[in-house]
């Protein structure tokens, strides 16, 4: 069976960026059953051809209307689809999808009626508002790192950049590759409304990766691979932390001005 890929080399190299992501996070554990999801916006890869394509479904309710996103194309991983399967086979766990000129209603186009995400709605907001920002961000993940999740179970790293400074001190690469550190989203019923503008409200305070308490993260960057990477480092922060009070003590961190320094020097936002 052809592929909207075949042919396509730039648009079937983002897609297995995205399968590869895929393989990672279940490797590590973070992506049990179905959990996760992924959209990347691939509007810089459709071409007129693909414009022309007949859609395998007919118009469906974003739920929404999203003024930035008329015309655009997604990637998204398949509703109860496992992240196993998408590295193996993106296109038979996700689908292509491209917005109607409505901004309302969006149509499967490839390569089968694979439904996206329940959790698209989220995920296409948080694209409306990085368009609308002239954001060069195209990827948002959802994962459920398990030591980040881990944190969220105190209070104590919930409170606003708490967690974001003891990560950034556990080793100087935190800082460096997770300048904007991490936002923190109290509890509150996943794939709600609720849960997706508060999620924009954490963006908008200049984060690129969100904690939701006790649930999972939401991360964005210019792709898949960036805004894992991002969670990657994180997350590998809050293992130094774990394994050094699981060594019997509470670990030092880097300084303030230790911290400062890296900032000044390499030019970070924070």
């Amino acid at each position: 069976m052809q592929s909207i890929l075949d042919n396509r080399e730039a648009l079937r190299a983002e897609v297995e960026k995205v399968a590869e992501v895929a393989g990672y996070l279940w490797q590590k554990g973070w992506a049990e059953r179905n959990g996760g999801n992924i959209t990347v916006n691939i509007t810089e890869f459709a071409d007129r051809e693909m414009e022309a394509l007949p859609a395998v479904s007919g118009p469906k309710p974003i739920g929404t209307t999203l003024p930035m996103l008329k015309g655009c194309w997604f990637y998204c991983k398949g509703t109860q689809k496992r992240m196993r399967d998408l590295s193996r086979d993106p296109m038979a766990a996700g689908s292509i999808i491209r917005i109607l000129p409505d901004c309302a209603h969006y149509e499967i186009v490839a390569d089968k009626p694979v439904e996206p995400t329940s959790e698209l709605p989220s995920h296409l907001s948080v694209h409306n508002y990085l368009l609308s920002k002239g954001s060069p961000y195209r990827a948002s993940l959802h994962t459920h790192p398990i030591e980040l999740v881990a944190l969220t179970h105190s209070r104590k790293w919930l409170e606003k950049d708490a967690a974001t400074r003891m990560l950034w001190s556990m080793i100087p690469e935190t800082k460096a590759f997770c300048p904007r550190g991490l936002g923190m989203v109290p509890y509150m019923l996943p794939s709600s409304v609720e849960l997706a503008e508060a999620t924009l409200r954490s963006l908008d305070e200049d984060y690129d990766v969100v904690m939701w308490e006790k649930h999972g993260v939401f991360a964005v960057d210019t792709d898949i691979m960036s805004a894992f990477d991002q969670v990657d480092v994180l997350n590998k922060a809050a293992q130094i932390y774990i394994s050094a009070r699981n060594m019997g003590f509470e670990p030092e961190g880097m300084t303030e001005a230790s911290m400062k320094e890296l900032s000044d020097v390499f030019g970070l936002p924070k």
